[in-house]
């Protein structure tokens, strides 16, 4: 690379109080839209893996005679995704978006050839885990891709598109794994994704070559990565099997909590005594990164911890059977999208672009409310309180993203997107975690929430009701937190269109 060339993006780089925008690239309408169609492949493959596997797991366990163990294969998927998301966000902003994205996809394809060959299920489990360790970096790293060539201002729109993979993922996943399980082998729902992901790659690369370059080569703090990713492991293996495998105050999760403090202190005493950490702690301060952060993961905690929950609640009250209850399930994902979409858009137009959060949290505060309160009630009833409180959360779902990335350097925005998607998964397993929690105790006995639910039958409607009134009491607090969150935010001005002449393009 040219001498000048390393000068220029130094010189970028080194500007801590340069504008968190990106001038645009000189890309054609038509190459931006070819790079948003492969970002959206890409992150289709991950939001697809993560519910047509699910479907299939009955199968899997009948041909490898092992059902006690099946859990594992979504478990070590969820683990590994969730601890190498600030990973990847860090490392592509040191050695660049095209060759994190190339090592993400490729780990996520060679996952998934080895889970289709897998001959039993320990292997398969180790083949998911593998997967999961590609899979984790494609969301933040596809999110970062669209911050170097969408300005924020414009960001929100691209943010609600991408919603809309997770709901056709979340509703066609479910569907296609079932068909594939029953009519053809479970080996084929990974195998698919090896021309979706290859033809995703040959869309992407040569389109990245014009992308603008915003990353600075520097030292890695592999033991700060370490400590990070071990104590989030650590703290979701807690929440995975506290209440379940093993009860709550038993010396094995008291010990792992212990463990995950003890490793989570020294990750952070290790940011504050290194040059170059590999998470800076001033970066999740200030007057926006935290509260968007947490913001966001309440909304998204709520969302998937009612998403997980509700099954139960339909098949116990409505009696509604499974292939029913995931029907009735459309108006709380689907919903939430078009919440992203409209808040998205606005964003483009206004000043004041964190309203529609403001007000879509509080109203979606208020039909959880509704619901804790006037439970139970005639189904439709139920459907459209459910709409509104998945609309209103919908809305925090592009703010989160877009402030953030407004907020930081431009050198930092993979690191910020990473910790972002990090969080995230966090917030969503303590959520499942504790409105699992809530049920146990409510309810007084134990019982499995997922496929197939034990026990369901033993339990009455009466008390189901009397237990969800808190669930949904407990979603209507993570709302109100996010609603307040956002009011206390400095809603920073966004970066609008570019007239700056284009920045120097990689090679």
């Amino acid at each position: 690379m040219p001498d000048n060339m390393s000068q220029i993006t130094s010189e970028v780089i080194d500007i801590v109080d340069a504008p968190p925008m990106a001038p645009h690239a000189p890309l054609s309408p038509g190459e931006i839209r070819t790079i948003v169609i492969a970002l959206v492949l890409n992150m289709f493959l991950t939001a697809l893996d993560q519910t047509i596997v699910a479907t299939a797991l009955p199968t899997i366990g009948q041909e490898f005679h092992d059902v006690s163990n099946l859990s594992w294969v979504i478990t070590a998927y969820l683990l590994s995704s969730t601890a190498v998301a600030p990973v990847y966000g860090t490392l592509s902003d040191i050695y660049g978006r095209r060759s994190m994205i190339l090592v993400a996809t490729g780990l996520f394809l060679v996952g998934s050839i080895c889970c289709a060959l897998a001959p039993n299920l320990l292997t398969l489990i180790l083949a998911r885990a593998l997967q999961g360790i590609g899979g984790g970096g494609i969301l933040p790293l596809v999110q970062t891709v669209v911050a170097d060539i969408v300005t924020p201002r414009e960001r929100g729109r691209y943010q609600g598109y991408f919603s809309g993979v997770w709901v056709a993922a979340g509703v066609g996943g479910p569907v296609l794994g079932g068909l594939i399980a029953e009519h053809l082998h479970w080996s084929v729902i990974f195998w698919i994704n090896l021309p979706l992901g290859l033809f995703s790659l040959a869309l992407l690369l040569p389109k990245m070559k014009k992308i603008p370059v915003f990353h600075r080569r520097r030292k890695v703090d592999w033991l700060g990565g370490v400590l990070l990713m071990a104590s989030a492991v650590t703290l979701l293996l807690v929440l995975t099997w506290g209440g379940h495998q093993l009860p709550w105050l038993s010396p094995a999760i008291l010990a792992m909590i212990g463990s995950a403090v003890v490793l989570a202190l020294a990750f952070v005493w290790h940011a504050r005594t290194t040059d170059e950490p590999f998470l800076p702690i001033p970066l999740l301060s200030g007057p926006v990164v935290p509260f968007a952060m947490v913001a966001g993961g309440c909304a998204i905690g709520a969302n998937i911890a009612m998403t997980v929950h509700l099954p139960l609640y339909y098949e116990t009250v409505y009696h509604l059977s499974a292939t029913e209850s995931g029907l009735a399930l459309i108006p709380l994902v689907a919903v939430a999208v078009t919440g992203a979409w409209i808040t998205g858009h606005a964003m483009v137009k206004l000043a004041r672009y964190k309203r529609p959060a403001i007000f879509g949290s509080f109203a979606s505060m208020l039909a959880a409310l509704v619901l804790a309160v006037a439970t139970p009630l005639p189904l439709w009833a139920l459907l459209v309180l459910l709409a509104i409180f998945a609309f209103g959360l919908g809305t925090g779902f592009p703010l989160s993203i877009v402030s953030i990335q407004n907020a930081v350097a431009r050198a930092q925005v993979g690191t910020a997107t990473g910790a972002l998607n990090f969080f995230r998964s966090l917030m969503a397993s303590f959520a499942v975690a504790l409105f699992t929690a809530i049920l146990l105790t409510a309810l007084g006995r134990d019982i499995s929430i997922g496929e197939h639910i034990v026990g369901r039958n033993a339990i009455s409607e009466a008390d189901m009701v009397s237990a969800f009134r808190y669930v949904f009491a407990g979603a209507a607090v993570f709302l109100c937190v996010s609603g307040i969150l956002w009011i206390l935010m400095e809603e920073k001005p966004l970066a609008g269109p570019a007239k700056a002449p284009p920045a120097e393009m990689a090679e």
